[in-house]
């Protein structure tokens, strides 16, 4: 290498630091124009799924103010999380067609077997399933296969609402985007905080990554931009991958229009139109809590009896109470009053208070477009199984509307891993098409053995699927096992008179005779 080449290597190393470009926030950065109520929407919904509220405040008997934790229900969460698992669940099935002659003879072509392997490296299934939840919460959530070298492995990098930003994007989708990590370390006793910026942009047909670090000694700034290797050793400033059909990551965001800011092509939290709904069902939830607590109990007291606090600077002592209840007040009773203590508390609310929450939880589940009963606050009206399976039902219809957009995240996936794959030499086949992957949710919505068999029962007797398939996920043998008991039953089924046979037919078409 000569001077020249060194000097631009150097520079091209030490480049970052010696820009001094300094971010506070993400919109700083001339790629980045996020709209600052999608940001702080965002922000917002974050706060609330994480169970992060303001403290109430309150005067107590004394008239003195105080502070208590708001006792509000986590809806944010629980009806991701109801979301997430009506969806998606880990028996789901993945399926890649394979039938070329060269897939037959060469692992490394076999497209279903590579990308069964990647998914399982990963753990696929169980992160995408606990992805969900926040996914449901904040309205995105993207990924990105990328090639490890260490491992010579093909794995996923993850990132919710708040760690994925599009920079461009049309009707067909974000083609685009930016994702942001952020790590914490400790620098001399002192928390110092890195954001890595990770660029997916196109340049014609040549798919570019970009990577920028920002070092910062406050959480809420971005920071200065550094070099790379003070956080990541080894990474490059610049990828370029070529032979990408789409973009290398994939988002994902809840079924339905952006209604609050219709010009983003970012996704809403599934209750982000319902704040105020929550906000209710919150406020009568902290009240029947506190009403339970102190009881509510409204006590009038003769002044004759409170104790005393003397004062140091000669003021008459003060009557005081216990600090940390609001039940007693004071009163002043004539001499002759019998009744000193007078006890004037009503009965807890609790039927008022109930009919009041499920009454905004009814609210809340048309907002969302869920049965009747999908939540209950006194947990009398859950919906079983069977109800949620049905055509007819809210729930099921809302469902099949996320998982339509759930499986072509998945089957886009598939096409990244292996197109990604290829470009690495882990893989030498043929890239799929959407209708070449198969993406099975239907285990998602049952929760027994015999609604299983009914389900593949069906699904047999229409031949579009093999019997010892069936027996595979119905009691969720491997293959070699399942393989075993169906050619016990054929050995059974051969054994048996041919007359009785004839009989079992007939009972099969005519059923049972009085």
């Amino acid at each position: 290498m000569n001077v020249i080449d060194r000097v631009k290597s150097w520079f091209k190393k030490g480049g970052y630091a010696l820009t001094g470009q300094v971010l506070k926030t993400i919109n700083d950065h001339p790629k980045i124009n996020i709209d600052p109520a999608e940001l702080a929407r965002i922000e917002s919904s974050l706060s609330h799924y994480q169970y992060k509220y303001a403290p109430v405040e309150y005067v107590n008997s004394n008239g003195h103010k105080k502070k208590r934790k708001y006792m509000a229900v986590n809806m944010k969460k629980k009806t991701a999380k109801r979301m997430a698992t009506l969806t998606f669940n880990e028996n789901c099935q993945i399926s890649v067609s394979d039938e070329t002659e060269e897939s037959k003879t060469n692992s490394f072509a076999n497209a279903d077997e590579f990308v069964q392997h990647v998914f399982n490296h990963n753990k696929f299934k169980k992160n995408l399933r606990e992805y969900l939840e926040p996914m449901y919460a904040l309205g995105g959530l993207a990924i990105r296969p990328y090639f490890n070298p260490e491992s010579n492995e093909i794995e996923f990098s993850w990132a919710i609402a708040n760690a994925f930003y599009p920079l461009r994007s049309n009707s067909s989708g974000i083609s685009e985007g930016v994702m942001i990590f952020k790590t914490v370390e400790i620098q001399r006793g002192d928390e110092v905080y890195y954001t890595l910026f990770e660029f997916h942009e196109w340049e014609g047909e040549t798919y570019v990554i970009t990577n920028e670090l920002y070092k910062s000694d406050s959480q809420s700034e971005i920071g200065r931009r550094v070099p790379l290797e003070e956080a990541y050793e080894g990474m490059e400033e610049m990828t370029t991958i070529t032979g990408l059909t789409q973009t290398n990551f994939q988002y994902l965001k809840p079924a339905g229009f952006n209604n609050i800011n219709p010009h983003s092509p970012l996704g809403l939290g599934i209750t982000d139109n319902s704040e105020s709904t929550i906000q209710k069902i919150n406020e009568a939830s902290d009240q029947y809590w506190w009403e339970i607590k102190m009881g509510q109990r409204t006590v009038f007291v003769s002044d004759y009896m409170l104790n005393t606090l003397p004062s140091e600077d000669g003021t008459p002592p003060e009557q005081v109470f216990d600090p940390d209840v609001n039940v007693y007040k004071k009163m002043q009773m004539a001499n002759g009053d019998q009744e000193l203590i007078k006890d004037v508390t009503r009965d807890i609310r609790t039927e008022q208070y109930i009919a009041a929450i499920n009454s905004q939880l009814r609210e809340l589940e048309d907002d969302l477009g869920l049965s009747v009963g999908t939540f209950s606050f006194d947990g009398k009206s859950v919906k079983t199984a069977t109800e949620v399976s049905s055509e007819n039902s809210l729930t099921y219809q809302t469902r099949n509307d996320y998982v339509n957009d759930l499986e072509r995240f998945i089957k886009g996936l598939v096409i990244s891993v292996l197109e990604l794959a290829r470009f690495s030499g882990l893989y030498t086949g043929e890239i799929p098409t959407f209708e070449e992957i198969g993406v099975d949710f239907d285990d998602g919505i049952f929760q027994n053995k015999e609604q299983l068999l009914r389900h593949y029962g069906q699904a047999k007797t229409f031949g579009i699927i093999p019997t010892v398939e069936v027996i595979k996920r119905v009691f969720n043998l491997p293959q070699d096992i399942a393989e075993k008991w169906l050619k016990q039953i054929q050995e059974e089924q051969l054994a048996i008179e041919p007359s009785e046979i004839a009989d079992r037919a007939a009972r099969g078409v005519f059923g049972d005779e009085e």
